[in-house]
């Protein structure tokens, strides 16, 4: 006997075998092969044909024209069409079982005597008959031992050699709600919709019901949803908005495209594997002029062509930059979120607005079309939402600065090919872009959402850079990076909000999908109150985020630094403290599923593990209510009096 046997094989063998839905024992078990695989290859693809044409043939005295050594020359009783196959000389693939709709239909038989030592021998022990037989529910068809087919959705599956396989086990297939029946309910109170998509489970469909059609069906490509509250207002039929026109809705429908074809897959691929976003996306994104229109509407469009054209760069606002931030959102994926470029949403700008002109051309086109990354990196080990509390220094020598000390929680910055970096210089704050060089050191931070986002600890070991890529006036480094504030701000609430909306549709699908006590979830009214106000947090955020970004479109750079700084900072904290309550109802709603990765519960349990990052990134909530009042209270009229 080979040295590799594992006799593992004896149970693959029988199990295999015993799923084609066999009603009579098979004697079988240990594959014993005497002489080289390699030598019998050749003969096994032959005999192989035989099987094959014989099986598939209409002919039903086909199979007993066969020879014993077109059988391979086993011991082995055939009860339903089965081609064997040679694949690999792993032993956990020695066996495989080819078949088609047709040929498993067929009433063959194939016996063969025993052969020579040195072919496949099936001896030893017996495979045990199936303990559950299904009821034949189904049609003439699903009346074999062995048959397994169930209903979903009006489509009949074949899980007859699935069973086995199933993730949850086989019992839970064999339950009298589930075998031979119709298993709607039962399935979609286990599985999302997106599982009978996926190509292992799809191919398991063998028909559909006469007569009868599909209920639910995915949304695709550029389709709205039709839960109430799933989509904003503007996009709800038979709403309108004062905000939105035409080529907004355009737009919304041109990105959601895009992002349902080319960003979502790589979003659930990334978010589980932590693997940094895929460069075709970025590509993609930089071609479509997605990278620069997330840095909102300005000079640096000029020239580009936006979405193949459906809007001009002279007609784009921040309203069409709100569409792509909510578009993104809608993946559930926040560590992909931020993976997706957004170091270079908020490390652009200061190139952009302060560089000189020979470093932003040189450095900005590249940027754009995601030929090369950037991040911000401001916060420190030594200071986060306190930026006066930097201890990065920045030290003249001629025409170079020389850049010593670190810093955290950077996000991009594990693959950023340059930084914008804050440091404290002899002339006081000074902001540098800084290319990475061999005195630039990334590692990266574990964190409680996916690796994807790149989030690192930077290191500056003497890095020296040219006075050249100074941004802004040396000693006014503070002033470039409080003037980027505003924008980002408003950024993660988009996306925040964005995101809580989704939550919201989750949960409604939930609660009018789940049976607890003979009753939907939303039956219950405890359940709809927490829905209610989930609801009300979304609308209200909704309405004030609107508000505020119609400012935007109407005020100057500097008049937003004026009159938005307070209100934006309010925005935030509204949004960031109110997702974290509609995570933690979302997730009561859901239950176990809620803080569970996968499955039904996969949107609620990442928002609920990562709703906390908005209400950090861009400055953490108290200091952000309080940057608020204080800009109220500078404003206060010095006539008013109670």
């Amino acid at each position: 006997m080979d040295s590799w046997w594992n006799p593992a094989v004896e149970y693959q063998a029988m199990d295999r075998i015993h799923r084609l839905g066999q009603h009579r024992p098979v004697e079988a078990i240990k594959l014993v092969i005497e002489d080289s695989i390699e030598s019998r290859i050749v003969q096994l693809q032959e005999k192989k044909s035989a099987m094959v044409d014989a099986t598939l043939s209409t002919d039903d005295s086909a199979m007993g024209r066969l020879t014993p050594d077109d059988t391979l020359n086993s011991r082995l009783r055939f009860p339903c069409s089965a081609v064997t196959t040679y694949r690999t000389r792993r032993v956990d693939a020695f066996l495989s079982f080819a078949f088609t709709e047709r040929a498993r239909k067929l009433k063959c038989r194939a016996e063969a005597g025993s052969g020579p030592s040195n072919s496949f021998l099936l001896i030893g022990s017996r495979v045990p008959h199936l303990k559950y037989a299904p009821p034949a529910l189904l049609g003439s068809s699903h009346n074999k031992e062995g048959d397994l087919w169930i209903i979903v959705d009006s489509k009949v599956y074949d899980l007859s050699r699935f069973a086995n396989l199933h993730p949850g086990g086989p019992n839970v297939l064999y339950v009298d709600s589930v075998a031979g029946k119709d298993a709607t309910n039962a399935f979609f109170a286990l599985h999302r919709q997106e599982v009978l998509h996926r190509p292992q489970y799809a191919r398991l469909q063998i028909g559909h019901i006469r007569g009868e059609a599909a209920v639910v069906k995915p949304l695709t490509g550029d389709d709205l949803s039709t839960v109430p509250y799933a989509e904003p207002a503007f996009l709800s039929e038979g709403y309108s908005s004062p905000y939105y026109t035409d080529s907004h809705r355009r737009f919304q429908k041109a990105v959601r495209r895009f992002v349902v074809e080319y960003v979502f897959p790589d979003a659930l691929e990334c978010e589980e594997s932590g693997k940094r976003i895929s460069q075709e996306v970025v590509d993609k994104m930089g071609e479509l002029g997605i990278i620069a229109m997330r840095l909102g509407p300005g000079k640096h469009l000029k020239g580009l062509t936006l979405m193949g054209g459906i809007v001009t760069p002279e007609e784009f606002d921040y309203f069409h930059e709100l569409i792509i931030h909510f578009e993104l959102a809608r993946t559930g994926t926040r560590g992909y979120m931020d993976g997706l470029l957004a170091g270079g949403v908020i490390g652009i700008p200061p190139v952009l607005n302060f560089g000189r002109p020979e470093v932003r051309d040189r450095v900005v086109p590249e940027l754009l079309s995601g030929k090369k990354f950037i991040s911000l990196a401001i916060s420190e080990a030594f200071a986060g939402s306190d930026v006066s509390g930097l201890q990065t220094e920045a030290k003249k020598e001629g025409d170079e600065w020389v850049i010593t000390g670190t810093k955290k929680w950077i996000t991009n910055g594990h693959f950023s090919d340059y930084f914008t970096v804050a440091c404290r210089a002899d002339t006081g704050y000074v902001a540098i872009l800084v290319p990475r060089s061999d005195a630039v050191s990334t590692k990266p931070i574990k964190t409680a959402y996916s690796p994807t986002a790149g989030t690192a600890f930077v290191t500056f070991n003497k890095a020296r850079v040219p006075v050249a890529n100074t941004l802004g006036k040396e000693g006014q480094g503070m002033h470039v990076i409080l003037s980027n504030f505003n924008h980002e701000r408003w950024m993660i609430a988009c996306t925040s909000l964005r995101t809580q909306r989704l939550v919201v549709e989750e949960s409604l699908l939930w609660v009018n999908q789940r049976q607890i006590f003979g009753k939907t979830l939303g039956a219950q009214a405890v359940v709809r109150a927490k829905l209610a106000v989930m609801i009300e947090r979304v609308e209200s955020a909704q309405s004030w985020l609107e508000h505020i970004t119609h400012q935007m479109n109407n005020m100057s750079y500097a008049e937003q630094s004026d009159k938005l700084a307070g209100p934006i900072a309010l925005l935030k904290q509204y949004i960031t403290r109110t997702g974290r309550e509609t995570a933690e109802d979302a997730t009561q709603i859901f239950g176990g599923r809620g803080i569970t990765k996968t499955g039904m519960g996969r949107v609620i349990e990442n928002y609920h593990r990562t709703s906390p990052y908005d209400a950090i990134l861009g400055g953490a909530e108290d200091v952000l209510g309080d940057l608020g009042v204080r800009q109220a209270l500078k404003k206060m009229p010095k006539t008013a009096r109670l």
